[in-house]
């Protein structure tokens, strides 16, 4: 993996954004207003099929330092911490390995522990002018004026005119949402004269003949719908390269100035691709395949996305997409898209959005963010852009769903997916190793097992019922889970069948399947179920007896319950916020969804 001999090697720039799809001029949105980066498009070429693979920041950064995707190594849920075994290199310490001085301004939120000195700095102050003479460098600037956050600041005074704005169909045609839309159109605006500032600098320094130049967004917008939604408006982002003429030997052989790309690309992509670029051999281990350079791989035929927890909200989401199709794989289809996350209900659109739905007054369209989800969801982005019509079911589409149903299901078994775990037992799974060991170790992780009693039990199909109820006789706790799970999901007739099963479930020795089996029964049970099943619920919850991810998964059970768990409000509302040995960062989303059961049961 070492470098190629003494030729001069390129300075690499990244120029990255949050929170944003390919909402510019030079994709022909004619509602932006994006000088800088058009004329960086005008010399370089766009991606028009470009992925993260985490709808959401923290996991999408995890896939590109590593170059692998998150679910790989336990670390697809929202701001969790896991470490990775010594053969996991990330790329910056590959290249510093090579001679380029790396710096990076300055967001990291990896989900994964840095394996020691990773980036040269990593700080507000980093800069490749902080280099020595002569090195090569790689450089991050990162602009967070489009966060999510930005939507939503005031006073704030429009640029954008929202009578114009683009309201997508799934988003109610209201003041409120077009004014978020417009807002959103502007921080795009403040980011793109950032971005022209820095690149007037490469100038200043006499560096633009020598650097190659990549522009991206670490996810889809911040508007609710996009962001945290594990499909194609929550993974579609801009990528543009500029590769200078000193380098058009590194360019891919598609590369032509002003010009686009179909060619598919993901975050994990990223990584491997700048390796490429300084004359590094990626490592076996990634995921990603070079997207150009002296190791360009082969285009590939497939994007892979996930969605684990967001924030305090779990969640267990696979998608693919191909360059017409996105299937999206749903295991908790019970759950809806816009599950109650307490930062994404700060954005008007959001309130506005639930708030007519609760009322009634939305279409099939604009209401399916806040209902239940079918199992499988199909959409041809060339006919159906904004994916809202759902080809699952059509008989025309029928071969295009087996396929893309197998290709995600191979994905997940070659990489070791260990999003088909509850949270806690990944932890648990990997003591004295690491998630990733523990993921391709067999016995610790019979996975085609796992795997297959979680498409049982998502499937929502009551035939399956029986076998269901016989999963719960498995050695392995996760069937057992999903077992519970999926009876749970059913509903009222399956737990009814299954109810002997379920209260057993309720002394099992692995926490998450009886806090499934306590959920089941205290939503679908009689009165005796319930009072068995909330204490065992509230034993759970409390986070300094039995930890971050055990409390937040019986939390999250709890507020399912609703006003059946109101007789142990005062229990509730006892328990511990946190636990002050642990990091805020493992255990931030307890506050936020203690606050709302508190305040839906004093309501």
């Amino acid at each position: 993996m070492s470098a190629h001999g003494n030729a001069e090697r390129p300075n690499i720039l990244w120029l990255t954004c949050e929170d944003i799809g390919p909402d510019l001029g030079c994709y022909g949105d004619d509602y932006a207003d994006t000088p800088n980066l058009d004329a960086l498009a005008g010399r370089g070429m766009r991606y028009n099929n470009a992925w993260s693979n985490a709808p959401v920041c923290a996991p999408a950064r995890t896939c590109i330092i590593t170059g692998m995707y998150a679910p790989a190594n336990g670390a697809e849920h929202m701001r969790s911490h896991v470490h990775a075994p010594a053969i996991v290199r990330t790329y910056p310490e590959l290249l510093r390995e090579a001679g380029y001085y790396c710096s990076n301004n300055s967001k990291e939120d990896y989900n994964i522990a840095k394996p020691g000195r990773v980036w040269d700095d990593s700080s507000g102050d980093a800069h490749w002018r902080n280099r020595a003479d002569g090195q090569p460098f790689f450089a991050i600037f990162n602009y967070t004026v489009t966060h999510e956050s930005g939507i939503r600041k005031k006073p704030h005074e429009l640029q954008h005119d929202p009578a114009d704005a683009p309201v997508p169909p799934y988003h109610p045609d209201v003041p409120e949402v077009r004014r978020d839309w417009a807002q959103y159109y502007d921080t795009i605006t403040a980011m793109d004269a950032q971005v022209g500032e820095r690149l007037a600098q490469l100038e200043e320094d006499g560096l633009a003949e020598d650097t190659i130049v990549f522009f991206y967004g670490d996810h889809g917008s911040g508007m609710p719908g996009h962001k945290r939604c594990a499909r194609n408006a929550g993974l579609h982002v801009p990528l543009i390269v500029h590769v200078p003429e000193k380098f058009a030997h590194l360019a891919p052989e598609d590369y032509t100035e002003g010009g686009a790309t179909d060619r598919l690309a993901g975050f994990v992509d990223l990584g491997p691709t700048v390796l490429s670029l300084a004359g590094v051999e990626p490592p076996a281990t990634m995921h990603g395949r070079a997207l150009m350079g002296e190791y360009e791989a082969p285009p590939r035929r497939y994007l892979f996305g996930f969605r684990g927890r967001m924030d305090e909200r779990y969640d267990c989401v696979r998608c693919v997409r191909d360059e017409r199709y996105v299937y999206i794989r749903n295991y908790m289809p019970h759950l809806p898209m816009g599950q109650h996350v307490r930062y994404m209900f700060e954005t008007e659109t959001t309130r506005v959005w639930h708030d007519l739905w609760q009322q009634g007054e939305l279409n099939e369209v604009q209401s399916f963010f806040w209902e239940q989800r079918p199992p499988e969801e199909l959409y041809d982005l060339e006919e159906d852009p904004h994916e809202t019509r759902n080809l699952a079911d059509s008989s025309d589409h029928a071969e295009v769903l087996e396929r893309m149903r197998r290709i995600t299901r191979e994905n997940a078994l070659a990489i070791r997916d260990l999003g088909f775990l509850p949270e806690p037992q990944i932890h648990q799974r990997a003591e004295g190793s690491t998630p990733w060991e523990a993921g391709h170790d067999g016995e610790r992780y019979p996975m085609s097992r796992i795997m297959a009693a979680a498409e049982l039990a998502s499937s929502l199909d009551h035939g399956a019922t029986r076998d269901l109820i016989e999963a719960f006789d498995d050695s392995d706790a996760a069937v057992r889970y999903w077992a519970a799970m999926g009876l749970m999901m059913l509903g009222d007739r399956a737990v009814r069948q299954g109810h002997a099963r379920l209260r057993n479930a309720l002394e099992d020795e692995e926490p998450s399947v009886r806090i499934a089996a306590a959920e089941a029964l205290a939503r679908y049970g009689g009165t005796g179920d319930v009072h068995l099943a909330m204490p065992v619920l509230v034993a759970l919850a409390d986070a300094v007896k039995q930890g971050p991810y055990v409390a937040l998964m019986a939390l999250n059970a709890i507020d399912r319950v609703g006003d059946r768990a109101r007789p142990w409000a005062d229990e509730i509302s006892a328990l511990p916020e946190a636990d002050p040995s642990l990091d805020d960062r493992v255990q931030y989303g307890i506050p936020a969804i203690l606050e709302k059961i508190i305040a839906d049961l004093q309501a």
